[in-house]
């Protein structure tokens, strides 16, 4: 059991942890692999990392949520055996990690265009999403076929169409309007983003949802990432003082714990 995980007050872990998960490929190239071994050897630390979080939540109240970038917009542009290897891998996994997640009473969620993506992975993930539906522990959202200018121009012609239709007044649109129709609703914003690999950017990813997350930028690659640098960038946001623009929260909630 890690000390300074057990260190921390539930109010004090971030509710939802957002993960842009870099450095497969070159996981893989410095290894001189095949790009898609990098992607493989991902696979395992995503289950790794979900199993953590789900332990987490059971035993010290936090995450609810944990949203992985998994294949962007932009993503289509690699190598057509890259995307194919892909799209497979995406398949094989929902198959195969549908009775962890039932074991770990992980509901399943997915963000993002489904256009364009094979029948077999909408397949997969709508079987999964069926057979989760009704578990309570951590939700697990996986960010496929997403970009996040994408998701907010969605939301605008879903909203230009709603007050088409007479249903919404263009002066009554405000910014909980946009969040309700994003493909996150009903989600809370992310507390925490967490990017590995060194990369300094958030690379169109949950733009409107991450206005006041904590960022956490790991030199790690995503295959080599650990439970214990997942808890060191949990113990590094449970220290930050969260302002949100006005008051120190932070020393508010130290005070009830």
């Amino acid at each position: 059991m890690n000390e300074a995980i057990d260190s921390i007050p539930s109010n004090r872990f971030p509710r939802h942890i957002a993960i842009i998960m870099d450095g497969n490929g070159r996981w893989a190239v410095r290894r001189q692999l095949e790009r898609v071994r990098g992607h493989q050897e991902g696979a395992k630390t995503v289950r790794k990392i979900v199993t953590e979080c789900a332990r987490l939540r059971t035993h010290h109240g936090g995450p609810d949520y944990l949203t992985l970038y998994s294949f962007s917009l932009e993503n289509w542009k690699r190598p057509t055996r890259e995307v194919g290897f892909l799209m497979e891998m995406y398949v094989e996994y929902l198959r195969g990690e549908r009775q962890t997640m039932m074991e770990n009473n992980i509901r399943f969620a997915q963000i993002g265009r489904l256009d364009n993506l094979p029948d077999p992975v909408l397949e997969e993930v709508e079987v999964t999403l069926k057979e989760t539906r009704d578990n309570t522990g951590l939700t697990l959202v996986l960010a496929l076929n997403y970009g996040s200018r994408a998701e907010i121009t969605d939301a605008v012609q879903a909203i230009a169409r709603r007050v088409k239709a007479g249903e919404i007044k263009p002066d009554a649109i405000d910014e909980q309007t946009i969040t309700d129709h994003l493909y996150t609703a009903g989600m809370p914003d992310p507390d925490l983003l967490i990017r590995t690999a060194g990369e300094m950017r958030v690379s169109n990813y949950l733009l409107w949802q991450i206005s006041y997350a904590e960022l956490f930028v790991s030199d790690t690659l995503w295959p080599d990432f650990s439970e214990s640098d997942l808890h060191q960038a949990i113990a590094a946001f449970a220290k930050r003082n969260r302002r949100f623009g006005a008051l120190d929260h932070t020393n508010t909630m130290q005070k009830t714990d």
